[in-house]
């Protein structure tokens, strides 16, 4: 998904974009190293805690709908195993 449409899912869902932890969850897309595999950097357990220690619970809750979405975007789907940290992300064949 978009930038735009992760914000305007967060808003359908909570009243607030949370563009905030939108932009830090993809902080590393296109940067060289990452290109469209930046997922495996906060996509996971481990970065909706980080979001939940950085932006509260609300942000950390947006975390966690942003990565279901890109997650289903791979063809993860709901019942699979969540991916719990980077290297678990990787070892699941995920960007």
């Amino acid at each position: 998904m978009k930038f735009e449409d992760h914000c305007r899912e967060s808003f359908e869902l909570f009243g607030c974009e949370y563009a905030e932890v939108h932009l830090w969850l993809d902080e590393f897309a296109g940067k060289p190293g990452f290109g469209s595999r930046h997922r495996h950097v906060r996509h996971h357990l481990d970065g909706i805690a980080e979001a939940r220690r950085l932006f509260g619970d609300g942000g950390a809750e947006a975390a966690r709908i942003h990565i279901i979405s890109d997650l289903k975007a791979e063809g993860w789907r709901e019942g699979d195993a969540f991916p719990r940290n980077e290297r678990h992300y990787k070892a699941m064949g995920l960007w």
